[in-house]
């Protein structure tokens, strides 16, 4: 059956690597080029690759579905260099109009700005997203599952469970399970007072609760001893970073020669952003430029001598800024910049896992055949980019695996930005509260 944009929006299918962007939206667009994100910069993290490797064949697929959608005639698929076996197997398998662009084993080569310039050429502009140079950038996972649209929507999870457990695994599982179910599966913990970095150490964020829900958007958990450097700088409060970068800044410039945004170009300079700590007037572009910020935290774990968090405090004055709803204009832009310098100044992901304690760890993750059977699950009516689903079913319903139980309100006669949602199970809908309708198997 030929897969429309129909499909993928029932399907319920989303960025399944980041923020949850529906998909259908992206492939409803026009662009020249479709491209995979195979790069999974994230330290530890596998899932991407097992993927691509086990089913090859449906992301693909799925590829030239997105192809065919949104009229591109060429597609790309960004894989680190280092992966030699799934390479050589796409090479195999590649269709026409498709071809494979090896990436360096470096952070953040994920980053849907830096993929695009590695992998195309192409530098984004402030503000803008792929589809400005006339690309989409989707996840391997999101590809899989455009390929299967037609036939089935989003109920299953593939994620990496690795760090400080027994067995480092990918593993597919139903959605809405617990993050502890899936720690089980990895043979549990080896470090007494677990803590769980979700979607990984960089750009993740710490889960204190092992009953939290997998939903489309979990790309991963790496667990880590509670004294562990990761987190501890999760635990500082803005109180005790803000204090400690006013007092011990002292404008090295080392965290903006090395963001991946300044080196496109950008007008983000981290370490000008430091001085907001100490003083008022420290200049409005100073401010203004910690808008293009994507949060990789490069800056924080890996470029400052002093272990400072200029991260924060770029996230600090982008929040700052969006609830004023200050925007700059026109704002400057140097392209040329990548040429000049990206190359020479990429953070490479051994030396990064060396600053983070990492090593120590099996850099693994086999995708292999075991998942959970729950008894109960929890489906987030929000996974995605937008406004949560309203729930289209009621406490006592019976659902079959499959079945949309939840739907993106209308709003002038069309869908609101969301995808739907359904059941990973089958059972009875036990209840529906606090943006989560529970099911338990009978």
């Amino acid at each position: 059956m030929k897969v429309t944009v129909e499909h993928v929006f029932e399907a319920g299918v989303v960025g399944a690597g980041g923020a949850g962007f529906p998909t259908h939206v992206k492939l409803s667009a026009r662009a020249d080029t479709v491209l995979i994100n195979a790069a999974e910069c994230e330290p530890l993290l596998h899932k991407d690759k097992e993927i691509l490797r086990d089913y090859t064949e449906t992301v693909l697929e799925g590829l030239q579905i997105a192809m065919q959608l949104v009229g591109a005639e060429r597609g790309v698929i960004g894989i680190k260099g280092k992966y030699h076996d799934v390479i050589e197997k796409l090479e195999r398998l590649i269709p026409p109009r498709v071809e494979i662009v090896p990436l360096p084993d470096a952070y953040p080569s994920g980053d849907e700005f830096i993929l695009v310039y590695e992998a195309l050429g192409r530098v984004i502009p402030p503000g803008g997203i792929p589809l400005h140079v006339g690309a989409v950038v989707i996840n391997v996972e999101t590809a899989f599952n455009v390929a299967q649209a037609a036939s089935q929507p989003v109920v299953e999870k593939y994620l990496t469970i690795a760090g400080a457990v027994r067995e480092p695994v990918t593993l597919r599982v139903p959605v809405g399970v617990t993050l502890a179910e899936c720690l089980e599966l990895a043979g549990g913990a080896t470090v007494a007072n677990p803590q769980l970095m979700v979607g990984g150490v960089m750009m993740g964020y710490l889960e204190e609760n092992p009953q939290a829900l997998v939903d489309k958007t979990t790309g991963g958990v790496i667990v880590l001893p509670h004294d562990h450097i990761v987190i501890r700088r999760r635990r500082q409060d803005w109180k005790q970073i803000a204090r400690i970068g006013r007092s011990a800044c002292d404008q090295c410039s080392f965290c903006t020669e090395l963001c991946p945004r300044w080196l496109l170009g950008h007008p983000i300079e981290p370490h000008r952003a430091m001085r907001s700590l100490g003083f008022t007037l420290v200049g409005e572009a100073n401010v203004q430029g910690t808008a293009f910020c994507c949060e990789c935290n490069l800056c924080s774990l890996y470029s400052c001598p002093e272990d400072l968090d200029p991260k924060n405090v770029c996230a600090q004055n982008k929040r700052r800024i969006l609830a004023e709803k200050r925007r700059w204009e026109n704002p400057p832009f140097v392209p040329e910049r990548a040429d000049r310098l990206l190359k020479n100044r990429r953070a490479p992901t051994a030396r990064l896992m060396r600053k983070l304690g990492l090593t120590v760890y099996p850099n693994v993750g086999p995708l292999v055949e075991r998942t959970v059977t729950p008894r109960r699950v929890g489906i987030k009516l929000k996974q995605h980019v937008g406004v949560p689903c309203e729930p289209i079913v009621q406490v006592g319903d019976r659902v079959e695996r499959g079945q949309m139980i939840g739907r993106p309100p209308r709003a002038n006669g069309k869908p609101a930005l969301g995808a739907p949602v359904h059941a990973s199970i089958a059972g009875r809908v036990s209840a529906i509260t606090d943006g989560i309708i529970w099911i338990e198997s009978e």
